[in-house]
């Protein structure tokens, strides 16, 4: 991934999506939100907490609000990011007209999104995650591995269980554990480098 200096530089590297990303731009900055590239990406805060990011798919041009489920969403704009999202949601465009179509929506979701944010509000703490029988057998059989894995982030462990788990064998998910040992020991997410 290219790191880029500000948003300038990423639309004028864009391929798909340039237009779109632009008219979306135009108006979150008329809202007078605050522009940064964050995990690559344009991103767009207000006194400097993150309300929504501009992301490129194959197929579509998303804005995703961080808080989005917390949000009022009266005519069912926004979609989830994926089945093991919580709080993010998104708007799909294909096309300035949609982006230009949305405008109100979009000038209410920042307006929703800044509310959320100054009024504190957020999920409930997420469950513990029941872990994979696999991972948990391994953590069991091994102290310092146990250690290690809970001094990982919430989302590092979640990301190790949800992969271990997404496998549908016994022995691939045992396998997929083993793997990770190495990583999980030197403290190491699943995508770190």
């Amino acid at each position: 991934m290219k790191d880029y200096a500000d948003v300038d530089a990423y639309l004028a590297d864009a391929t798909r999506w340039r237009d779109e990303a632009e008219a979306l731009r135009a108006i979150l900055l008329d809202c007078e939100l605050e522009e940064a590239i964050k995990w690559g990406k344009p991103c767009y805060a207000h006194e400097g907490r993150n309300l929504c990011i501009v992301q490129p798919f194959k197929d579509f041009l998303a804005l995703m609000f961080f808080k989005g489920a917390l949000m009022e969403d009266p005519d069912g704009l926004l979609r989830e990011q994926g089945e093991n999202t919580r709080s993010a949601r998104r708007l799909c465009f294909t096309s300035v007209a949609e982006v230009e179509n949305t405008e109100p929506a979009i000038r209410a979701f920042v307006r929703e999104a800044v509310a959320v944010e100054d009024e504190g509000r957020a999920l409930p703490p997420r469950p513990p995650p029941v872990l994979a029988d696999e991972l948990r057998a391994r953590l069991d059989a091994d102290p310092e591995l146990k250690a290690a894995f809970e001094r990982l982030t919430p989302g590092r462990r979640r990301e190790y269980n949800l992969y271990v788990s997404g496998a549908k064998r016994s022995e691939t998910r045992a396998s997929r554990v083993e793997k990770h040992v190495e990583r999980i020991l030197a403290g190491k997410g699943l995508r770190d480098r």
